[in-house]
């Protein structure tokens, strides 16, 4: 990918805290972070609002990467965000952000969002969790491992080809 530059899909309000994480790596750039304040500033314009923030949030980016965790696939407007990005022709790739830490804990997998947008196949999602022996999540670890590939997993972005 010649650019960085991103856009951001994910569940505000149970995984903000891990988009930090990832934002804070500054190996992409991406739209700018809204705070609870400005979500819900756009939220309450209606509709409308939202969908012409993301259009226009969305419009100069060379990609789309969604970050997935527990809840990410049962969120409207990260389906409308995917399916925009498919209609678009803009790549898109899935990271996991469930391994990351949120306040000291991590989360469990959640479902793939690709498998809820309607005419989206194909997609690579990549998961950077590192489990120790007993099974538990190490979140220091999977960040980490988030920090050596992010690049490389977002150079991995498929977009539709018709």
């Amino acid at each position: 990918m010649a650019t960085k530059t991103v856009f951001y899909s994910f569940h505000y309000e149970r995984d903000v805290n891990r988009v930090q994480l990832v934002r804070n790596i500054n190996a992409l750039e991406g739209q700018p972070l809204l705070n609870a304040q400005g979500w819900e500033a756009v939220r309450r314009r209606g509709q409308q609002a939202v969908v012409d923030w993301i259009d226009d949030q969305m419009r100069y980016k060379r990609a789309v990467v969604v970050l997935i965790g527990q809840d990410t696939a049962g969120r409207p407007w990260v389906i409308y965000e995917i399916e925009k990005a498919w209609e678009d022709k803009k790549p898109l790739v899935g990271v996991r952000i469930h391994g990351l830490s949120s306040f000291g804990s991590a989360d469990r997998a959640g479902p793939n969002p690709f498998d809820a947008a309607s005419g989206v196949s194909g997609i690579p999602v990549f998961d950077p969790t590192v489990t120790g022996w007993r099974g538990d999540i190490d979140t220091k670890a999977t960040y980490s491992n988030l920090v050596d590939n992010l690049e490389y997993w977002v150079a991995q972005a498929k977009a539709r080809a018709w």
